[in-house]
């Protein structure tokens, strides 16, 4: 039997301005890297450079604004730490909700698209001119994937299911409609397997946040099982603070790190497959892996107060069945 001790100490101040921080400059950080790319700001690094730019103290004021939005946070209110590990959770659980809602609506949007147009119906729906445009990616994200995407949040705001078993049984049903098309009627389009492929890279990519909340990851056990709850407790934060993190941070950077980066130059230039006739969600798929790490960054922070609190023997501690761990 655990003991409770609620008492709020120094220590937890430090470890909830550490998590909070580090999601707020998170934010920051992904502003800025718009501001650089997408609008050619100089970046901070102009100022170690000794060229002055009005826009690099702007964006060093982002950065110093959201650390100290981080700290007033914090301050402000002695919450404990399961409060803020619960919070932030249910941030997480909101953009990836939204983000399935998203998936889905752009997956079959495009597919129908697709269809028309490699069956030669497009121009007999619409004028010749949107037509053409349709054929274009850069015109199809923007007009009709981006809509989706805030249809996604929007419906994301009002549901409260995250949705994985009926994900997982749509990317079923399209591998069946595949089979089915192919052996019986002799039919089959490169934007078919697209469907596939987009929402299981969603499903396993999206979902990986989820399966860290629940323990499902795969974990090198020796000693843990029999460890006592602090020891997990620290084991965990340990873990979620020099690996999880660190993980997650090599990504974004690495990925965000300049215009032909692996997930930057994608988005900016709506890649698509070497298929013209396929889905136009190829540059979305390089996204889904931002989206992975920044759900798993958001994950691993609240594990890392939860763990915290576990250390410390604060009450509240969230037992996972094993059922659902493994």
């Amino acid at each position: 039997m655990e003991t409770a001790n609620p008492e709020y100490t120094k220590a937890d101040t430090l470890s909830r301005l550490f998590s909070w921080a580090m999601l707020a400059f998170l934010v920051a950080y992904l502003l800025n890297n718009t501001l650089v790319h997408a609008k050619k700001w100089p970046g901070i690094s102009a100022l170690f450079d000794g060229q002055f730019d009005w826009r690099s103290l702007v964006q060093l004021a982002i950065y110093a604004g959201a650390i100290a939005l981080a700290w007033l946070f914090v301050k402000g209110k002695s919450r404990t730490m399961r409060a803020d590990a619960a919070t932030i959770t249910a941030i997480n659980t909101y953009l990836v909700r939204s983000l399935f809602w998203a998936v889905l609506f752009i997956g079959l949007a495009d597919m129908a698209i697709s269809f028309v147009r490699v069956e030669g119906f497009l121009p007999q729906l619409v004028n010749e001119q949107l037509a053409k445009d349709l054929a274009r990616p850069q015109y199809r994200g923007p007009v009709v994937h981006l809509p989706l995407l805030l249809l996604g949040f929007l419906f994301g705001s009002f549901t409260r299911t995250l949705g994985f078993h009926w994900f997982a049984l749509l990317i079923v049903i399209a591998e069946l409609a595949i089979v089915i098309t192919r052996f019986i009627f002799s039919y089959e389009q490169a934007f078919m397997g697209d469907l596939v492929r987009f929402w299981y890279a969603a499903l396993f990519l999206f979902a990986s946040a989820y399966t860290l909340l629940f323990e499902g990851h795969v974990r090198v056990d020796i000693f843990y099982s029999g460890m006592k709850a602090r020891s997990k407790g620290f084991v965990n934060a340990f873990g979620a603070l020099a690996f999880g993190m660190t993980l997650c941070w090599t990504i974004i950077i690495i990925g965000l790190g300049g215009k032909s980066a692996i997930i930057y130059g994608p988005l900016a230039n709506f890649e698509v497959s070497q298929s013209g006739f396929g889905m136009y969600t190829k540059y979305l798929m390089a996204g889904f892996l931002g989206v992975f790490a920044i759900t798993m960054l958001l994950q691993f922070i609240a594990q890392f107060l939860d763990s915290c609190a576990d250390y410390r023997h604060l009450p509240g501690r969230r037992e996972v069945a094993t059922e659902i761990a493994h």
